[in-house]
């Protein structure tokens, strides 16, 4: 089976828990909502998810249907101790990312008379310098991924060392529907992972905002199995709300 770039977007969602065991999973959006709970039915059956309320459950659902077998409870104090001691991989959406891994959640143009009032600083931060975060991008393009973030919510590693926040900053990997990215480019840059299939070099340099350190051999991002594709297509998303999130072009 061919596997359309939301799917193969899922998959590479999917393997940032590989070998996770049993830690809070936080997916935020479509795509990363799938990745996580074709994770936990595949190679990460011990990832605990919630409703993003106070309940965490057992059973792993189609990502428009709700949760209906509880598991336990989870109080927002329980959360923060989770956070507290890392106990949680996180993957955040972004407004803007620049090349230093700094993200934006919160404004476009300046802070105090900003063009866009955004959703906020919200947890970003914190989320950043205590445990494990990842970043998902539905639209890789010149105006999220720019050379410095108007406002920083999100941290990325050179500026967690420079405010003493470094010893459990951990982000891990940009999914977008392109490419697959890091954090791994000189001085902590933002650096290409793996090239989507059907996607060349030259559109990932050109939809990114800044000089993207490319490694020699930078592979492909792998396919997922064929039984991936089937609890995708029709257990996890059968409705196809996974290509409303990416639109292959």
């Amino acid at each position: 089976m061919t596997a359309t770039r939301a799917e193969v977007a899922i998959a590479a969602c999917s393997d940032l828990f590989r070998g996770a065991g049993t830690i809070l999973a936080s997916p935020v959006g479509i795509v990363p909502t799938v990745g996580v709970r074709l994770a936990r039915l595949t190679h990460a059956p011990g990832l605990l998810l919630s409703d993003g309320e106070a309940t965490l459950y057992a059973d792993t659902p189609a990502v428009d249907e709700p949760f209906r077998e509880p598991e336990a409870p989870l109080p927002y104090a329980q959360l923060f101790e989770l956070i507290a001691r890392g106990r949680r991989h996180v993957i955040m959406g972004a407004a803007q990312l620049d090349r230093h891994g700094d993200q934006n959640l919160s404004a476009i143009g300046d802070r105090d008379r900003p063009a866009r009032q955004l959703l906020g600083a919200r947890a970003a931060a914190t989320n950043t310098v205590n445990h494990a975060t990842s970043y998902w991008v539905a639209r890789h393009s010149p105006r999220v991924f720019v050379d410095r973030v108007d406002v920083v919510t999100g941290v990325g590693p050179a500026r967690a060392r420079t405010a003493g926040a470094h010893r459990f900053h951990d982000v891990r990997r940009i999914v977008t529907d392109l490419a697959v990215l890091d954090l791994a480019g000189p001085g902590d840059t933002v650096a290409l992972v793996s090239l989507h299939p059907g996607v060349t070099l030259d559109r990932v340099v050109a939809a990114t905002g800044f000089p993207l350190h490319i490694p020699a051999g930078v592979p492909e991002t792998r396919q997922p199995t064929a039984e991936e594709l089937r609890l995708v297509r029709e257990r996890l998303d059968p409705r196809g709300l996974r290509d409303r999130e990416v639109i292959a072009s």
